[in-house]
């Protein structure tokens, strides 16, 4: 959605039969928000397929990998870093600097969320640990809030490519369209 820098996400932990929906939706979030692409753990394959699956239907541009090494795309990710935790600095304090880093200086952005209990490491690779809220909440919730206020709510207007599907905004009713309906 945006011309210059990458904004990833990386999914830190996925522990199986528990966190498929959630996983699934830090990643569907992602796309939906703004982001380039995301990082799944190595054993969260259904996640990426779901992902994948969406993104073949509804449009991209969006990638969606998985990593046998998460601390490994922290180490050596050529950005910035901002872990999204409940423990962080508040958003409303550091947004305009994380905006800053990324559209002005150009510096691709990874977001890290997290699944179980995030190990020290993440905290001190981290340029800023965000906390969007102090209390506890989802993962999800803190991804969708800290990407409207990066974009500023342009990612609301985004075009996508290729979609063999598109829903109609409509005040009541549902209506979804095939790229290959005749009426369209």
């Amino acid at each position: 959605m945006h011309d210059d820098s990458e904004v990833a996400v990386l999914r830190l932990g996925h522990r199986p039969g528990r966190d498929e929906r959630m996983t699934t939706h830090v990643g569907l979030t992602a796309r939906a928000l703004g982001a380039d692409r995301v990082y799944f753990p190595d054993n969260a394959g259904q996640s990426l397929e779901t992902v994948a699956d969406i993104t073949d239907r509804f449009g991209g541009p969006f990638a969606a990998e998985l990593t046998d090494s998460p601390l490994g795309i922290i180490r050596n990710w050529e950005g910035r870093v901002v872990h999204l935790t409940m423990y962080g600095e508040r958003v409303q304090d550091v947004e305009a600097d994380i905006r800053t880093a990324h559209a002005s200086e150009g510096e691709p952005l990874l977001l890290v969320v997290g699944s179980e209990k995030v190990s020290f490491d993440v905290y001190e690779e981290a340029d800023w640990n965000v906390g969007v809220t102090n209390q506890p909440h989802s993962e999800v919730a803190g991804l969708a809030v800290f990407l409207d206020r990066l974009f500023e709510g342009r990612e609301l207007e985004q075009e996508w490519d290729g979609a063999d599907r598109q829903v109609i905004p409509m005040e009541t009713g549902k209506r979804v369209v095939s790229s290959d309906d005749s009426d369209e």
